[in-house]
């Protein structure tokens, strides 16, 4: 179940552009030139997160006032990257119930090979007790098998989706810093 959330994490992250920021990037450039028609054209359509933002920035800039375009623009930010989280609490939780459901059944497994050696009285077999802490060890295993895995992908899909959050930010801030362009007067724009 762990290897299948984490190939799935991998899926996702991989459709929300995480690996790849050029057409964002290319789109902020476009902006500060001064071309924000072209700059829309580049992420129009993208299903990336980057993408999302720069065209929510773009056009939040140049429909509405600064104070509100910015209130826009970090709107669908929180939400893009909120989505791009889904999964990360499930692998969170494996990470820190497995190694304890591993010692749970390591002292059901001592509890049971003390059990077996107090019924065996003065007749105790060295092996028997050895074989239940054996048994009972297998568990704790078993769990560190599981809690490493989910743990080290937890820790890389949280630094991708920062790694984003500091490249939607910045793409954001330099969209707002960047002058804005001059707008068509609606008279001409509609004689055309």
């Amino acid at each position: 179940m762990t290897l299948t959330l984490i190939l799935w994490k991998i899926w996702r992250l991989a459709l929300v552009g995480a690996w790849s920021k050029g057409r964002a990037l290319q789109a902020v450039r476009l902006y500060q030139d001064g071309s924000p028609t072209e700059a829309l054209a580049q992420v129009a359509g993208r299903p990336g997160v980057r993408s999302k933002v720069v065209s929510a920035a773009i056009g939040a800039r140049r429909d509405l006032g600064d104070d509100d375009a910015r209130a826009e623009t970090g709107r669908v930010a929180r939400k893009e990257l909120a989505e791009a989280s889904t999964g990360l609490r499930a692998l969170e939780l494996i990470a820190t119930i497995a190694p304890l459901l591993g010692l749970l059944g390591t002292v059901l497994g001592m509890i049971a090979a003390f059990k077996a050696l107090q019924e065996a009285g003065s007749r105790a077999d060295p092996a028997l007790l050895a074989g239940g802490i054996w048994e009972a060890l297998l568990t704790t295993a078993a769990g560190m098998a599981v809690a490493i895995p989910a743990s080290v992908a937890l820790s890389w899909f949280e630094a991708v989706i920062d790694r984003m959050r500091r490249d939607v930010e910045d793409a954001a801030t330099r969209i707002f810093i960047a002058p804005k362009p001059p707008t068509r007067p609606k008279l001409a724009a509609a004689a055309e």
